[in-house]
């Protein structure tokens, strides 16, 4: 009994040992070190990080992942998506491969019908040479990350002209997700530098900026995005109308984050370190810059992780009932447009599951961060 009252005791004192130094290096760490700590410990959140990570990885480098280009058309109209095989038609194990189609009429609806060709085995191979595409915009290169060289494959199905679908999607995911992440800065730039102003100085300047923030929440959010997006010219390019889109989701989403700042620009002007700051000398913009910006940033981060889905949502629904994003511009949204026919949803289910699905899963990915960070900011959680 004395020598395992003696191993625990021993195992007690190292494991004090061993939390010494982590209180210490607590008790001198940053906010955002801290919150990081935290939000380690949200297993689902921190995965759900690393996803979006590798998401954002795949979409600036979308012409290597893609087995295509988006406007590449082929004969396999309104094909359905294949399945990837490693077992042959004779029970012999290969390497991945797909088998191709045969195409008939139906002489009833006239619609494609297809049917698997077990003589056409198209091996998948890595690294493969195909279309020319600007990889990171800045050079032209010709490799992707795999493809059929001997024929097609298709592993989301194709849409009414025979473009790849698994390539239009990863396009897509281009312009959906830099709308969120763009537009979110944009706002919260707009957010911090209104909202902070506004509860640094008080007075007049606050008295006006609520009045604004109020009439701006007062419109129903859904008819004023219609409505400035309708203002947007027909006639634009594409990149005028992604950029006239980024401006118009900005405008509406920095009223909760200009009110969040100025509740918490007010609540630190008062504390006892911005007081002391001002006695040592120090100026306005060393405040804000040293002390204020810092202690709010956890809340920022909590705001960018939670707002960017909706900003996806957002230019989604525009772009699904037309007033947003337009063809040949490719986006989730302008994906979404084939599912308003009842013949698309009926016949061709790939083709708006497949944008349909890349939303939610983006948007609970964001969700969960935005949890882990929002317990994290907290500091009264455990």
């Amino acid at each position: 009994m004395s020598e395992a009252r003696t191993d625990m005791q021993a195992e007690a004192m190292l494991d004090h040992a061993e939390a010494a130094p982590r209180e210490s290096a607590a008790a001198v760490a940053s906010p955002l070190r801290l919150m990081w700590w935290k939000f380690r410990r949200h297993r689902v959140a921190y995965w759900s990080l690393w996803f979006l990570l590798f998401a954002y990885f795949v979409t600036a480098t979308a012409g290597f992942w893609a087995p295509s280009v988006p406007d590449q058309r082929s004969r396999q109209i309104y094909a359905p998506p294949q399945m990837i095989h490693v077992i042959g038609p004779e029970g012999e194990l290969r390497a991945p491969f797909v088998y191709g189609y045969e195409m008939t009429r139906n002489l009833d609806t006239l619609l494609p019908e297809y049917t698997r060709d077990e003589d056409a085995i198209y091996p998948i191979r890595f690294f493969v040479r195909g279309e020319d595409y600007r990889l990171l915009g800045l050079f032209t290169w010709d490799v992707h990350f795999f493809g059929a060289p001997d024929g097609y494959v298709y592993l989301a199905g194709t849409d009414s002209f025979g473009r790849d679908m698994l390539t239009r999607l990863i396009y897509g995911a281009q312009i959906s997700l830099s709308v969120g992440l763009v537009s979110v800065l944009l706002s919260l730039v707009l957010g911090l530098v209104i909202g902070g102003l506004s509860g640094l100085y008080g007075g007049w300047i606050d008295s006006i900026t609520q009045r604004v923030i109020e009439a701006i929440i007062a419109i129903p959010t859904i008819p004023l995005w219609l409505g400035l997006a309708a203002a947007v010219p027909r006639d634009w390019p594409p990149v005028y109308q992604y950029f006239a889109i980024l401006v118009v989701l900005s405008l509406i989403s920095w009223t909760s984050t200009a009110r969040v700042a100025r509740g918490r620009f007010l609540a630190l002007r008062e504390q006892d370190f911005v007081t002391a700051a001002r006695v040592y000398g120090a100026g306005q913009g060393r405040i804000i810059r040293r002390h204020l910006v810092p202690n709010i940033m956890s809340y920022v981060i909590v705001t960018i992780t939670l707002a960017i889905p909706n900003i996806i949502i957002g230019e989604t629904a525009l772009s699904f009932l037309g007033v947003g994003l337009r063809a040949p511009t490719v986006s989730w949204g302008v994906l979404l447009q084939e599912a308003q026919r009842i013949q698309t949803i009926q016949f061709y289910p790939w083709l708006w599951i497949g944008p349909a699905l890349c939303v939610i899963v983006l948007v609970l990915a964001f969700n969960f961060v935005g949890d882990g960070a929002r317990d994290a900011a907290d500091p009264f959680s455990k």
